[in-house]
């Protein structure tokens, strides 16, 4: 008599493994964490600053992975790399020495930056990762020439930050040497990498950047206790410090966490064209949150007024927003409302 546990399993028994779906950020993932700390520092240096965080925040979190899905990730990777031409183009360096015998160091280098792109523009990206102050105080004394040069090989978001930092006095002189800028000689270039490079190599000196303002800001609104005791406290410490507190504190996002009823009484308070203003630039949510607090027939109102405001100017903007803030935080401290100053978690 046949033992049932030995029975062959039937077609229905036999389920199929579910397949898990690995997103090619996880593949690169999962591929540079096989090939070895050297290897695969060469090719995260030839990522950009995007690319890089993306990978190496997904790198931080990989967990679990199941050998199936490493095995079919290399084999795809060793895939790609036969299907590649065994004859690879000359790189730069044998075309750098190959030039330089036939046309002359200088030529050869203005032909090959319009190849492959400068040699500067590669350091430069490096420092993406530079705070805007450190910077700024290797680049102060420097000759107001070189300032440009520098700050003009920086993306401008970088440059403008950079800028910001630097002693009033300085600024408009280096706005203006940018502005003038055209070619560059081949002297200026070879001393800007030597600065370029300088600041590479004391890149890891730089201190840590902490927004001490938005973290007061954060613990002070979950003070137990009297907060506005503390405030004046902070005050008459330093006003100016306090005022950046309180600033961060009452920003106008805040609105977006509040109730219903609290929403309804500040709209009520505030005259109807502040928003107007105010709202230019702010994030979607909290201009939803407002609206889901008004009776219907002023949604549509609200919402004209939105699209007729035209371009304004930032202080005007955050004029009107810090007096809707005053007002709400007057409401507030009067007991007409009750103001929620950060996101509570909930528990389901």
């Amino acid at each position: 008599m046949d033992n049932p546990a030995e029975a062959a399993p039937t077609g229905a028994d036999l389920v199929p493994a579910k397949r898990v779906e690995v997103s090619p950020l996880e593949r690169a993932a999962i591929t540079l964490l096989s090939m070895g700390e050297e290897a695969a520092a060469a090719v995260m240096r030839c990522l950009s600053r995007e690319e890089l965080l993306e990978v190496t925040r997904v790198m931080s979190g990989i967990n679990g992975v199941k050998v199936d899905a490493v095995q079919e990730t290399l084999q795809m990777f060793f895939d790609a790399y036969r299907e590649q031409s065994g004859v690879n183009g000359a790189s730069r360096a044998y075309l750098q020495r190959s030039l330089d015998l036939a046309l002359g160091s200088a030529v050869a280098n203005s032909v090959l930056n319009g190849i492959y792109g400068d040699v500067i523009g590669p350091k430069m990206q490096r420092l993406e990762w530079a705070q805007p102050q450190w910077l700024a105080e290797r680049l102060a004394r420097e000759h107001v020439r070189m300032q440009a040069i520098f700050l003009a090989f920086l993306k401008p978001e970088q440059a403008s930050q950079v800028i910001a930092a630097l002693p009033e006095a300085q600024r408009e002189r280096v706005v203006l040497q940018i502005a003038r800028l055209k070619e560059i000689d081949h002297e200026l270039l070879q001393d800007l990498e030597a600065i370029v490079d300088a600041c590479l190599e004391n890149l890891g000196s730089q201190s840590a950047a902490v927004e001490g303002v938005r973290q007061a800001a954060e613990i002070l609104n979950r003070l137990p206790g009297n907060r506005a005791q503390l405030i004046e406290v902070l005050r008459e410490a330093d006003p100016d410090a306090t005022a950046q507190i309180e600033d961060r504190v009452y920003s106008i996002d805040l609105l977006t966490h509040q109730s219903a009823q609290t929403i309804s009484a500040i709209l009520a308070a505030v005259p109807f064209e502040s928003w107007g203003v105010a709202l230019k630039g702010t994030e979607p949510s909290l201009r939803e949150a407002l609206s889901r607090a008004m009776p219907r027939r002023q949604v549509q109102a609200f919402e004209d007024m939105l699209k007729r405001t035209g371009p304004l100017p930032m202080s005007r903007i955050d004029s009107a927003r810090r007096e809707i803030m005053e007002q709400v935080r007057d409401m507030a401290e009067a007991g007409e409302i009750e103001l929620q100053l950060y996101t509570e978690e909930v528990v389901e």
